[in-house]
């Protein structure tokens, strides 16, 4: 005890009679679990040791004493003959105060700052925030002002009231962790509610089950309509309700950032918006409410509890819903963010899908959109051919948009340009100092691709170390950076691309056969864009729309004669070759109308679409003609180079060769 006495300047004259009382509280504070058992220790005690006929503690709340701890067999005298007086007279004078039966020792936390706790009940509560006193009664012999008996007692009375004051802030100190504890748990379950009715459901309930009251409600400030918006709002359309915010107590709330108490026979019954009771077919007999701001301290509305179960609100509720709603604050405005994170990142993901679509109206290409549609709801590997130019990256976007993934990063590697050397470092990443230009960590395109699509174009010319190590890649799906030792895990989807014939290369050894099956699950051919009939002219018109849309122009008609062109035009580079033609003409062409000359394609073609159409020779002669003429086209575009001819037509160079020795045309080997 002389531990307590010394903490706060206060000297103990050695309490005694049958006992050391003050090592007895200590002993009695070890043993107690709650406040009324340490009481009901003490209390026989003391009356048995100092000849005394009851001893009570007594608390001021709102304007009326609150008696407790008194020994039973003092209860009738206590409601006969309370000596209010004499309390009062002793709590304003700070000092004992004695009359013939009575004597009272007034009690006050000797720190203001030591009233740091939220008690859960109003007796408690006045321990720190009301007026309270320790009083004793002793009927048969009297106090006399200067004797022993006196100076006995007030040292008990001295021990015993700081002994209480420590008892309770012990047991306040347990039940406000205890309230952290549950206000930090229901802050966590918060994080779970992805909607936003949910959530201020989820606040309001944990509210009601820790405040012990009847309802809550979060009241969000519209300042634009001078509104608070309460939800959840039981037995409202809708769950919402709305009040004008500057009405009420939490209009009171709103108006002076400060939190405020409203209790049924204690305070101006003004304060309470009764329309709302009789919306709600509701009474409200107790409120408090508190106000609700975010991490940059801005005004976000009002947080409010009704209908203490027990008893009325008091401070203590007060401290509580603070946290909470701070806790609430960050929730909400947490969930605020990522909504709007999310709607921007669908915007984003939207505008990106939309800005390279696969365009076209041909049947085949209208096949390949709704195979692609059915693939990309499911994580096989995907693999595209066709010709350069034909569109297969658009079509691997396509895939990648469709599916699941689509918020995840794309991510294109063309194969065919990396050595075997930068291969693995780009793919699988390095480790600082892994190599001689090794001066930084790199994060390879396999882990900036996770939760996303990785596309590997041209994939058929990477060479055969890259493929093996692709291939465990695959399998396995954990990567290694190159002088590294730790294995990463990575969720990737893998979309090929090739305009190889893999199964030849695979018949000589350039291509292994375990990593075509890998890839090749689902393989989706693309056409030539000469093969796919008026798509051409639909493209050339998106392109032409798309160009001029940059550059700030009106879109250009394309005159009959240019269609004509378009339509007739070999493309043997396909859709980038068409592409980059329109961009030409969106820059270069000033007229509202596009004609031939525009184009500058291939003069052969101008030349041919120049001849007056004449019906003369029979079928054969006329394809024998279009052979004849569709070869030397094919030469002139390549530069005469028989080889890149060959591979243009479709044919091997020796059937080339075949072919125009029966059309009776003049060829010459290549050295």
């Amino acid at each position: 005890m002389e531990r307590v006495l010394d903490s706060n300047n206060q000297s103990s004259r050695g309490v005694s009679g049958g006992g050391d009382l003050a090592e007895y509280l200590l002993l009695a504070m070890e043993k107690s679990t709650t406040l009324d058992d340490w009481l009901s220790r003490v209390i026989p005690l003391f009356c048995r040791e100092l000849n005394l006929d009851l001893i009570g503690l007594v608390q001021q709340s709102h304007g009326r004493w609150l008696m407790q701890a008194w020994n039973q067999e003092a209860v009738a005298v206590t409601d006969r003959s309370f000596p209010e007086n004499l309390v009062a007279q002793s709590l304003d004078e700070g000092k004992a105060e004695l009359d013939a039966a009575w004597f009272v020792y007034p009690v006050r936390p000797t720190r203001h700052e030591d009233v740091t706790f939220a008690p859960t009940d109003e007796r408690s509560e006045q321990s720190f925030f009301g007026a309270a006193a320790v009083v004793f009664h002793q009927a048969e012999t009297g106090w006399h002002q200067e004797s022993e008996q006196v100076k006995r007692v007030e040292d008990a009375a001295q021990c015993l009231s700081l002994a209480w004051l420590q008892q309770v802030r012990v047991e306040q100190a347990m039940q406000r962790t205890g309230q952290l504890s549950a206000v930090l748990e229901a802050a966590a379950q918060w994080q779970r509610h992805d909607e936003d009715q949910s959530l201020l459901e989820a606040i309001a309930s944990s509210a009601t089950e820790i405040l012990n009251c009847e309802r809550a409600s979060i009241f969000l400030w519209d300042r634009r309509r001078k509104k608070l918006v309460g939800r959840p709002a039981l037995g409202v359309p809708g769950g919402v309700l709305e009040v004008d915010d500057s009405v009420g107590v939490v209009g009171e709330v709103l108006q002076s950032e400060s939190p405020r108490i409203w209790n049924q026979d204690r305070d101006e019954e003004s304060r309470v918006n009764r329309k709302v009771d009789q919306t709600l077919e509701f009474e409200t007999h107790s409120l408090v409410a508190v106000p609700m701001f975010d991490q940059k301290h801005r005004l976000l509305g009002v947080f409010e509890a009704i209908n203490h179960s027990d008893s009325a609100f008091g401070q203590s509720h007060v401290s509580v819903l603070r946290d909470l709603a701070k806790h609430a604050a960050v929730a909400i405005k947490t969930q605020r963010v990522q909504h709007a994170l999310t709607a921007t990142r669908d915007r984003l993901v939207s505008d990106a899908a939309a800005s390279s679509p696969l365009i076209g109206s041909h049947s085949t290409i209208l096949t390949l959109k709704e195979t692609a549609k059915k693939v990309a709801c499911t994580d096989l590997g995907v693999l595209i051919r066709g010709g350069n130019g034909t569109g297969k990256e658009v079509l691997a976007r396509t895939i990648h948009f469709e599916s699941n993934r689509r918020a995840g990063p794309f991510i294109a590697v063309n194969c065919a340009a990396l050595v075997e050397t930068l291969l693995e470092s780009e793919l699988f990443g390095h480790e600082k100092g892994s190599f001689t230009d090794a001066q930084a960590t790199r994060v390879g395109k396999f882990e900036l691709a996770d939760q996303g699509t990785l596309f590997l174009d041209e994939v058929g010319d990477m060479s055969p170390g890259g493929q093996a190590k692709l291939l465990r890649v695959l399998e396995e799906k954990v990567v290694v950076r190159v002088g590294g030792s730790q294995t990463i895990p990575v969720d990737v989807r893998v979309i090929s691309a090739t305009n190889q014939p893999l199964e030849e290369l695979i018949q000589k050894k350039l291509f292994r056969e375990d990593l075509f099956f890998r890839l090749n699950v689902v393989h989706l051919t693309l056409p030539e864009l000469t093969d796919r009939g008026d798509d051409v002219l639909v493209l050339a018109e998106h392109f032409l729309e798309q160009f001029c849309s940059q550059i700030g122009r009106s879109v250009p008609a394309l005159l009959p004669a240019a269609r004509r062109a378009l339509l007739s035009y070999t493309w043997p580079g396909n859709i980038r070759e068409l592409r980059n033609t329109i961009e030409r003409v969106a820059y270069l062409c000033t007229n509202d109308l596009v004609d031939v000359d525009d184009l500058m394609i291939s003069p052969s073609t101008l030349e041919h679409l120049s001849k007056p159409v004449v019906m003369t020779g029979t079928l054969n002669e006329a394809t024998r003609e279009f052979q004849i003429e569709h070869i030397q086209r094919a030469i002139e575009l390549c530069n005469g180079s028989m080889t890149e001819a060959a591979k243009l037509l479709g044919l091997h160079r020796s059937n080339l060769y075949r072919k125009m020795n029966q059309l009776g045309m003049e060829s010459a080997e290549e050295e």
